[in-house]
């Protein structure tokens, strides 16, 4: 629990750490990865140093996030299994939206949006990371054929703009359900934002010694 007993802890500090880091890295590869995907979005590479230290740095951030992220899924992987309340969730989408949650199920720490984000992000990042190793040239140029890399190329290309855009969706669920950002600055919640949201996560946690 917070010292202020309005709020419920939500994230510790590592949790946080871990994932500032996992979103830092993403927005850096969707940055500098498109710079190298088009020549109309080349000016980009201004922010890494030009097009070769792009090119060059771009791998070894995909590491970082790989890493990273693989930390965020230890974490938090069992409280993001599917559960028969968020099927009704799904299906009540409609009211979630306009914020009319009341008769749906009582959720654990995260909705089914939630659980759909962090299972894209799982399987998008591991592709990335498969076919961004068979792209790493410099290390592995003589690991692959021109055809796997053809086709690293375009399953790496097809799942960055996937990962992109469910990061903007996250984004915009975030910004749209107020008070949620607050959980990943300062670790807690309000009480009124658990018990709306979350409430069964929000019993367990105001339930604890």
């Amino acid at each position: 629990m917070s010292n202020d007993k309005r709020d419920v802890s939500r994230y510790t500090t590592a949790a946080r750490i871990n994932h500032w880091i996992t979103a830092t890295s993403l927005i850096l590869l969707a940055l500098s990865g498109l710079s190298l995907f088009h020549p109309g979005l080349f000016f980009l590479t201004n922010l890494f140093g030009g097009g070769q230290s792009t090119r060059a740095i771009h791998p070894w951030i995909g590491l970082v996030l790989a890493v990273s992220f693989l930390l965020l899924f230890v974490r938090f992987v069992s409280l993001n299994f599917w559960k028969p309340e968020d099927t009704v969730w799904m299906k009540n989408l409609g009211k979630v939206i306009n914020n009319h949650e009341e008769g749906l199920p009582e959720l654990g720490k995260y909705n089914a949006g939630q659980k759909l984000v962090f299972w894209g992000q799982s399987i998008l990042i591991l592709v990335l990371f498969v076919s961004g190793l068979v792209l790493w040239d410099v290390y592995f140029y003589d690991a692959t054929t021109i055809e796997q890399k053809r086709i690293a190329m375009v399953a790496h290309s097809v799942c960055a703009i996937a990962a992109i855009l469910i990061w903007i969706v996250h984004m915009y669920a975030v910004i749209w359900v107020k008070g949620t950002l607050r959980a990943m600055t300062r670790g807690t919640v309000t009480r009124g934002w658990g018990f709306r949201h979350h409430r069964k996560w929000f019993r367990q946690e105001v339930g604890k010694p």
